[in-house]
């Protein structure tokens, strides 16, 4: 059974925190692509209020959803939302490597 534990990306507006595939900022312009790809098929969700879009979610059955939180706060509230209970968050950093 999936656990349903809701996540909460602004103005009131919630998610399935579980059902989330990826946080991603919106301006680059492969995302960009997917965001109007998902307006065309109807599922895309603007749950940004009239703010400048700050991050897009993607879920499992290909919903894109728009937020004006950062991705960065995104993901604090998704860690916190698994660190409370007890699921561990897998961390990604892309910092350069020295050759």
């Amino acid at each position: 059974m999936r656990n349903i534990t809701p996540l909460n990306i602004g103005f009131g507006n919630f998610v399935i925190a579980d059902r989330i595939v990826a946080v991603v900022d919106p301006l680059s312009s492969p995302v960009k692509q997917l965001i109007q790809e998902a307006r065309k098929k109807g599922t895309l969700l603007n749950a940004a209020k009239g703010k400048k879009t700050r991050s897009a979610i993607f879920l499992d059955d290909g919903t894109v959803v728009l937020s004006a939180l950062s991705a960065q706060a995104i993901a604090r509230r998704l860690e916190e939302s698994h660190i409370s209970k007890g699921k561990k968050v897998m961390e990604v950093s892309f910092e350069e490597q020295e050759e």
